[in-house]
């Protein structure tokens, strides 16, 4: 029996390795490793304390040691989670209890545990990003030059190819890489700053030797990956951090909702589909339905991290001087599940561009419902090299037009613009000329070169670069 409320990020979208960053044990198992990072750093610098106590602490960091019953009853005492984490860690390392979060604060813990947890999952956004490229780069040199219908206002334009097009998918996605990029190297721990910022207390600690408290803190950073920290805080690390980690992950959310929004109007169309399984159902009450339903999540799903942006937003908008409390509960939502859904979005983004079926018969029938009208300019230019007037050709192309234009809508039937030009003496061309303009092959310009030279220059450095990421694996999606 399921009786308790479960997010359904973690019950249904979301990989285990991005609910494992944001999960009690990794959050936990980080606070009791920053701890250890302290008490060595405050060890080497001649404060009391002892490598036994080191070692005592760090004998206890692992996940399987938390005691979350202890911490539980801990904090429903003394309603204080770091405090409660403190007493419970204590508990199994009695030696040590003396000196642990020596002259540090709350955020000593929660902050600089949320930079490492964000800097991980941008780390999996990243290769989740490079994996999604990958399956794109191969589906654009596959189809770079299979010609398509171009689109401006949804009305039929000249044509594309269908790799030129993922092409555009491709690069909204390299931009949003080179977001992710600047952002992880970007962050910084906050250190260790204390409750305003001023590190008063481990200047106390530390008898006035400002740089043994730059040294310690110097120490922690590098002990927990990272070469630098924040230059100024006050208890808190700036909480715009939060609100650029998460416009960042909007901005992939907004790139994949393109592309399924994209997929979603060529399936209706039927001439690109997202993959379908043999047993899948499209509709409890049309069995014949082929519904996106992928794509669509993948526009729910973004959706919902385009609105949560405002969350760190308004968060960073209202704290007060050196920090409030009203951060913290919404934080622990806005931020872990932004993650959550631009993985499963990304996750999702994977599963399709691994399947994507193109229906290139079908793709072909509306190019030649089409491609008359495109073709009108180089016939009318071909008239002229015949000796036609090219403004009088222009005002007869345009009422045959009108004709073929209600052929088609109001009468259902086919284009027949070329029919009536060959039947027009003012062109003097023949059917079987007029029909050599409708090569679409002749319509697409550059798509082949720009699609080369887009995988070449843009697309490749970034495979070589993350080559690690592309494991040959696929992702299953359990819904």
């Amino acid at each position: 029996m399921k009786n308790n409320y479960e997010s359904p990020l973690s019950s249904r979208y979301a990989s285990k390795k991005m609910q494992y960053i944001f999960s009690p044990d990794k959050k936990f198992s980080t606070w009791r490793r920053l701890w250890v990072a302290l008490a060595r750093a405050e060890m080497k610098l001649g404060l009391p304390v002892s490598a036994e106590q080191v070692a005592e602490l760090e004998a206890h960091v692992s996940p399987a040691c938390i005691d979350y019953e202890a911490a539980a009853a801990y904090e429903k005492q003394l309603r204080h989670d770091v405090m409660a984490h403190i007493h419970a860690y204590g508990d199994q390392c009695p030696t040590a209890m003396p000196i642990i979060h020596l002259g540090a604060t709350s955020c000593y813990v929660g902050d600089n545990t949320d930079v490492i947890l964000m800097k991980e999952a941008l780390e999996l956004i990243r290769d989740e990003l490079v994996r999604v490229i990958a399956n794109l780069a191969k589906f654009a040199d596959q189809y770079k030059a299979t010609p398509t219908l171009g689109f401006t206002h949804y009305q039929a334009a000249q044509l594309t190819t269908v790799g030129k097009r993922a092409t555009l998918w491709m690069n909204e996605l390299v931009m949003d890489l080179h977001e992710v990029e600047y952002r992880i190297a970007d962050l910084k721990l906050l250190g260790s700053k204390g409750t305003t910022g001023t590190q008063a207390s481990f200047l106390e600690l530390f008898e006035g030797d400002h740089e043994k408290v730059k040294e310690a803190e110097r120490l922690i950073a590098e002990e927990m990956g990272f070469d630098a920290v924040v230059p100024v805080s006050g208890q808190t690390y700036s909480r715009k951090t939060d609100t650029f980690v998460v416009n960042t992950l909007a901005g992939i959310a907004a790139s994949a909702s393109k592309f399924a929004t994209d997929l979603r109007l060529l399936a209706h169309m039927k001439e690109i589909e997202e993959p379908f399984e043999k047993k899948q159902i499209g509709s409890s009450a049309m069995p014949y339905k082929r519904n996106p339903m992928r794509s669509e999540r993948i526009c729910a799903l973004g959706r919902y991290i385009m609105a949560d942006v405002l969350n760190p937003s308004i968060t960073s908008a209202t704290q007060w001087f050196e920090r409030t409390l009203d951060d913290s509960a919404n934080k622990r939502l806005s931020v872990p599940e932004a993650f959550l859904a631009c993985d499963a979005i990304l996750r999702i983004y994977q599963n399709i561009t691994d399947g994507i079926v193109v229906h290139e018969k079908v793709i072909e029938k509306h190019i030649l419902e089409e491609l008359p009208f495109m073709a009108s300019e180089n016939i009318m230019m071909d008239a002229v090299k015949r000796g036609g007037n090219r403004q009088e050709l222009h005002e007869q192309i345009r009422l045959h037009s009108l004709e073929a234009g209600r052929n088609v809508k109001d009468l259902g039937l086919t284009n027949n613009l070329i029919d009536l030009i060959a039947e027009d003496p003012m062109f003097g061309m023949t059917r079987e000329e007029l029909t050599a303009h409708l090569e679409p092959s002749r319509y697409i310009g550059r798509c082949p070169e720009q699609v080369a030279e887009f995988l070449e220059g843009e697309i490749q450095p970034i495979l070589t670069k993350y080559a690690a990421a592309l494991d040959g694996s696929k992702v299953e999606l359990s819904v």
